[in-house]
């Protein structure tokens, strides 16, 4: 069951009504969120504390709502977000971080990150990201917007933050997997250029792994 569902669930059970439950975009599997928003429809008269309490009573361990507003009839989670923020940590120390390892990427060898953020500069603005897309049938434009690229290395981790209008299938973490082969210098930088141009996903770096992914 999808974290979606689960919270539907207890919507319904709550108002016994049928909740269309609609987030801001859909994170892959793996992959954590820290500040999803979604909305639904009720004509239920309970109160937005009321709801929050009994969400977080009956939802599962790893799912809470941090917070539940009323808002207009025209909101839409999805179709009014006016950006997203992501953060990749990868773990760069021969000793694997055993408390963090279902948000970190264990990556265990130390990249350069002068280059990557050189890497990172030429990603960075309006772009046709195509070649870091995994749907490989995607009809809609593959043009998206990222407004910064920030890497910050701390002791035995590197951490990015990706900020952007929107993200396509996979692409946060292509990014991730083209930025490390640009680290380990198994990636030049005109190359990285190039797949701006050439827009086929097989140039592209790897997918990182999407537990080291969290939408913030």
């Amino acid at each position: 069951a999808t974290i979606q569902g689960k919270l539907q669930r207890v919507l319904e059970r709550m108002t016994e009504e049928e909740i269309d439950l609609q987030g801001s975009g859909r994170t892959d599997a793996g992959v954590h969120a820290k500040g999803q928003i979604a909305h639904f429809h009720t004509k239920a008269v309970w109160d937005v504390e009321q709801i929050k309490k009994y969400m977080n009573e009956y939802l599962p361990e790893d799912i809470a709502v941090s917070e539940v507003t009323e808002v207009s009839e025209r909101f839409h989670s999805r179709l009014n977000a006016t950006g997203k923020i992501y953060v990749y940590r990868i773990a760069t120390g021969e000793v694997k971080k055993v408390f963090e390892r279902r948000y970190i990427y264990d990556f265990g060898e130390k990249p350069d990150i002068e280059l990557m953020c050189r890497a990172a500069e030429i990603l960075t603005g309006t772009h046709d990201f195509k070649s870091f897309c995994a749907n490989r049938r995607m009809k809609k434009s593959t043009v998206r917007t990222i407004y910064s690229i920030d890497l910050k290395e701390k002791e035995g981790e590197i951490v990015i933050t990706y900020t952007g209008n929107g993200f396509l299938h996979h692409m946060i973490r292509i990014l991730s997997g083209t930025l490390l082969e640009v680290g380990m210098k198994k990636r030049s930088l005109s190359s990285v250029a190039e797949l701006l141009e050439v827009r086929d996903r097989e140039k592209a770096g790897f997918t990182a792994p999407a537990k080291g992914l969290t939408l913030e």
